[in-house]
């Protein structure tokens, strides 16, 4: 039978019960042998409630209830029923919408699991498991629907992943496609996954030092926030082997000044999408491609094609298509944006990029931010790799604006105390004409999103 997490958790808390598989920082922990009894209870008490297969049950809980949330997790698809993670970070509103979108049987808060007697019979690979909801930054969010085989695709093999670490630290918000992969890392990865309740710079550092981590994952933004306050002055990182961005491509900047942060740690990019997991591209840093977000890893695969998937040249723009190995996703009630997206086995990524003639994936902009200004197409990730270049930049944000002229042009919003003239100076060495921002804002953060991606919807509010 192909391995599921449920499966998955029944075995390892068979074989090895008193493990710790996942701590909260000064919350508790939750052994193997727990997470599996606990589950159980939730899923016939669920079954009691009369939650049947294939109900959609939401989960809405914050990062201080990680341990809470993972027994609800396992618990509801035990049940048989498909598990809708939220962040209590959302807005209610937004919430709401998607829990009625899904057609939620019931929902599930912090302090709300009850625990029955019953046998718990467990699913099959096939049957849906999961619908997260993608971050939105390019419109309304939408529910990916994933099958019990997508989500454990890779897991239960001989060899755990993360083998050089007893601890793997994360800070990563639940209801987001990386919390998740840090979820299935607590049933699967030989590491038990430590997290905390809030993510600061120093409490995430502080976290790394107590608990001697091997492992350690985290989003660019958290990297910028890490760096600019100097963390690694005050805090021992030498124990971290293996340093992971995900979300976000990683500053080409920001990821060589993590390797003086972290000395020890290979230093590296992930780059996948809700919709595509677990397909994704992995990049070792490297100097001589430092903005290359890697080749694809974990049987997946990837194109640059045209909007219809014809493969292009090496070297020439075009739209990133990656391929997952445990089989297509879907948007949940939502047949014509699933058509448009899931082709044939390939997921359009929303991205342009190309490849290299040995086949490195270069992100040029997600498709929807790219700023066409005149005759000419920009590229915001060209932009704000120069922006970071200069030494008094912590965080960079390029988005278009109205231009009574152009149509659209360059602004830029940046965070540090560098001055706009000055700023504009620099970067006329770096950019193209019609690339230089007509406009700088600073602002003491940018706009975020509950997965760390930054709002760009937002940043233009802000300049109206």
């Amino acid at each position: 039978m192909r391995v599921t997490l449920p499966s998955l958790l029944r075995q390892r808390a068979a074989t090895d019960p008193d493990r710790v598989a996942m701590t909260v920082h000064g919350s508790g922990s939750l052994t193997f042998g727990e997470w599996e009894a606990r589950s159980d209870g939730v899923a016939a008490a669920l079954a009691g409630r009369g939650v049947a297969a294939g109900d959609r049950v939401g989960l809405v809980f914050g990062n201080a209830d990680w341990l809470e949330y993972a027994v609800a997790f396992f618990g509801v698809i035990k049940a048989g029923a498909v598990a809708v993670p939220l962040s209590d970070r959302l807005a209610t509103a937004d919430a709401d919408a998607m829990l009625a979108h899904c057609g939620a049987a019931t929902v599930l808060r912090p302090g709300e699991l009850t625990y029955a007697t019953g046998e718990v019979e467990l699913p099959a690979p096939g049957a849906l498991a999961q619908i997260l909801y993608t971050s939105g930054t390019t419109g309304r969010p939408k529910g990916v629907s994933a099958t019990h085989a997508n989500l454990a695709h890779g897991c239960g093999g001989k060899r755990r992943p993360f083998a050089h670490s007893d601890h793997l630290a994360h800070a990563f918000p639940i209801g987001t496609n990386a919390g998740q992969w840090m979820l299935v890392n607590a049933a699967d990865a030989h590491p038990a996954v430590v997290t905390l309740p809030r993510f600061t710079p120093s409490r995430f550092a502080a976290l790394i030092e107590h608990y001697r981590a091997g492992t350690v994952f985290l989003v660019p933004a958290m990297a910028i926030e890490m760096l600019g306050s100097r963390v690694h002055d005050r805090h021992d990182l030498s124990s971290v082997q293996l340093l992971g961005s995900a979300a976000a491509p990683l500053p080409a900047r920001v990821a060589a000044e993590l390797g003086g942060a972290f000395p020890n740690a290979t230093i590296v990019n992930y780059y996948t999408s809700t919709e595509a997991a677990p397909a994704q591209t992995v990049m070792i840093v490297d100097p001589d491609r430092p903005s290359s977000v890697g080749r694809p890893a974990s049987g997946g695969a990837v194109r640059v094609a045209t909007a219809e998937g014809e493969p292009l040249p090496s070297g020439v723009t075009g739209e990133v298509w990656m391929r997952s190995p445990a089989g297509a996703r879907a948007y949940y009630g939502d047949a014509a944006a699933t058509a448009e997206v899931f082709r044939g086995g390939w997921v359009r990524m929303g991205d342009l990029g190309y490849l290299d003639d040995d086949g490195y994936l270069y992100l040029v902009d997600r498709d929807s931010d790219v700023i066409k200004s005149g005759a000419y197409k920009v590229s915001t990730i060209h932009v704000e790799d120069a922006v970071y270049q200069h030494p008094e930049v912590r965080e960079a944000a390029a988005f278009g604006v109205p231009h009574a002229t152009l149509g659209k042009a360059v602004a830029v919003a940046v965070v540090g105390s560098v001055a706009h003239e000055e700023l504009r100076m620099f970067l006329k060495g770096r950019l193209a004409p019609y690339e230089l921002p007509v406009r700088v804002v600073t602002l003491d953060a940018l706009p975020r999103n509950h997965g760390g991606k930054v709002d760009k919807r937002a940043l233009r509010e802000v300049v109206r």
